[in-house]
């Protein structure tokens, strides 16, 4: 006998593609959307994550503190090894600073590089999320619109012999694209959001350490 286990999931999954089916092209455009979305949005979550944009600073906090102290080698070493956003920034303007070769202006220049740099790199995968929030309702609507056209041809090839329940049918199978479009579109949007705010903090934090660090230093050079 075979094994009955695995039954449920195979008529879900039956399910699932005949739904997807019944959109057409979009719908299938769509579902290829969903799966490229959820995916992107993982992989976000993980690589802030892995760039410190949740960890609070508290060793770049403890930097700083020893900054201020004036125990600049101690700072710089407790940064050395740290892979957030936050430390490297602080560990670059830290550097900067003690590079007798660069003046106020040009540490200041260089810190913002670095900074440009850094957040450049926290920022992708941003655009990839703007996209799909943005072409998931069209996609649904364009699915709607062909299956739209597609059903009033069927009615009036049908003349008055016409049956309104296969029309309604044929409408609402069109309409499932419109509603598909939007259930990418709303999480990918609310993601997007929800990074941008992330990365704003984390913009925050990077300038008030930088610009710590560069008054520290211009106040004990007076």
């Amino acid at each position: 006998m075979e094994p009955m286990t695995n039954l449920p999931l195979q008529d879900t999954f039956d399910r699932l593609l005949a739904f997807v089916g019944m959109g057409g092209a979009a719908m299938w455009a769509i579902a290829i959307l969903s799966v490229i979305t959820v995916a992107l949005i993982l992989w976000k979550a993980m690589r802030l994550l892995s760039l410190g944009a949740w960890s609070g600073g508290a060793r770049t906090e403890a930097a700083l503190a020893l900054w201020a102290k004036g125990q600049t080698a101690e700072a710089i070493s407790s940064l050395e090894k740290r892979r957030s956003l936050r430390a490297m920034l602080a560990s670059a303007a830290m550097q900067a600073t003690l590079n007798p070769a660069l003046d106020q202006t040009a540490t200041e220049a260089e810190t913002g590089r670095v900074a440009r740099g850094l957040l450049l790199r926290a920022r992708s995968g941003l655009r990839g999320l703007e996209l799909a929030s943005t072409i998931g309702p069209l996609l649904g609507l364009l699915g709607t619109v062909t299956g739209m056209i597609a059903a009033f041809q069927a009615l009036q090839e049908a003349g008055s012999r016409a049956d309104p329940a296969a029309l309604a049918g044929g409408i609402w199978e069109a309409l499932l694209t419109t509603a598909a479009g939007m259930a990418v579109a709303i999480p990918a949007s609310v993601a997007l959001t929800w990074f941008e705010s992330v990365l704003d903090s984390l913009r925050h934090d990077m300038e008030d350490s930088a610009t710590r660090i560069l008054h520290s230093t211009q106040r004990s050079q007076k």
